[in-house]
C-alpha cells in the first residue's frame, strides 16, 4: 500500500532522513519510534504529500508521489480523502468557527454528500456531539484533539498519520485514544519517543536512530528487549537513582 525506496530529505544542508525504504501493507498498525528531531515528523508529511524527498521515491498504491502527480485534481481529491495526518498539536488544525464546521469543512472541500449526518455520526462516536455549535479554540486540549480526529475520520479515510497524538493529553483521554485506536479498520502510522505507550499502539515498529536512519523494522516487543537497539537508538537512559537506602544506576525505557 506504501513504499519508501531510499527517501532522503535535507533543511539546508542538515540531513533529517537518510536512505529510509520500507513498505506497509493494508490494514497494518506501525509504530514509528525515535527521539525528537529524529525525523518522524518529517517522515509523516511525505507520506501524507505534505513535503516531498530530494532524493528517493514514495508510493501510494502503486502511484509515485510528485508535485506533478498533486497537481492531477482527480487523483489528489482521492489522496486527500484516503491518506490523512493528525498533528501533534490540534492548535495548528483548527481554524473554523464551530467544531461543527470544523469537522464538516474536508467534506465541504470534497463536495462529498451528506454531511450533517456524518459530521453528527463522528460527533458522537467521539464523545464531542455537545460542542458542535461551540468555538473549537474554547476546549480542552483533549477536547480539540477529538475534534481534530474527528475532522479526519469524516473523510473515512485508508490511512491515518499521527504524529505523537499522546503528547499533549492526560492519562484517562490517552488510554481512550489508545483504545479508540485499536477499534479502527485502517492502516496506521504513529509517531512516539514513548516506549511505555508503543506496544498499545501497534505490532510492527520502525525506529530511526539519532544520525536519521532507519536502524529497526520489526516486532516491537523484539525490539524492546534489544538494550542495544534501544541504546542506538537513544530511546533508553541511565540516571542515578534509590532503592530504600541503595542508590546505584542503570537503563530506564524512555517514556518522559
Amino acid at each position: 500500500m506504501i513504499k519508501l525506496k531510499n527517501v532522503i530529505f535535507k533543511y539546508d544542508k542538515t540531513e533529517v532522513l537518510k536512505d529510509i525504504s520500507f513498505e506497509v501493507k493494508e490494514k497494518e498498525k506501525i509504530v514509528l519510534l525515535g527521539i525528537n528531531g529524529s525525523g518522524k515528523s518529517t517522515l509523516l508529511k511525505i507520506i501524507n504529500g505534505l513535503t516531498f524527498p530530494q532524493k528517493g521515491e514514495y508510493f501510494y498504491k502503486n502511484e509515485k508521489i510528485t508535485p506533478k502527480k498533486l497537481k492531477n485534481k482527480d487523483f489528489v481529491r482521492k489522496f486527500r480523502k484516503e491518506v490523512v495526518l493528525l498533528f501533534q498539536n490540534p492548535d495548528t488544525m483548527i481554524f473554523n468557527p464551530t467544531v461543527y464546521d470544523e469537522i464538516a469543512f474536508g467534506l465541504r472541500q470534497l463536495g462529498i454528500e451528506e454531511i450533517d449526518e456524518k459530521v453528527k455520526y463522528w460527533a458522537e462516536k467521539l464523545g464531542i456531539e455537545q460542542y458542535l455549535d461551540c468555538p473549537p479554540f474554547e476546549l480542552s486540549g483533549g477536547e480539540k484533539q477529538k475534534v481534530c480526529l474527528a475532522s479526519l475520520l469524516v473523510l473515512e479515510p485508508e490511512v491515518l498519520l499521527l504524529d505523537e497524538p499522546t503528547s499533549n493529553l492526560d492519562p484517562r483521554t490517552t488510554g481512550w485514544l489508545i483504545d479508540f485506536l485499536y477499534e479502527l479498520d485502517l492502516t496506521t502510522i504513529i509517531t512516539t519517543h514513548n516506549l511505555s505507550l508503543a506496544l498499545e499502539l501497534g505490532d510492527r515498529g520502525l525506529v530511526i536512530s539519532e544520525d536519521h536512519q532507519l536502524i529497526y523494522d520489526g516486532n516491537l516487543e523484539e525490539f524492546i528487549k534489544d538494550i542495544d537497539k534501544l541504546k542506538e537508538a537513544n530511546l533508553v537512559h541511565i540516571h542515578r537513582h534509590r532503592h530504600g537506602n541503595i542508590q546505584h544506576k542503570h537503563y530506564h525505557l524512555h517514556d518522559f
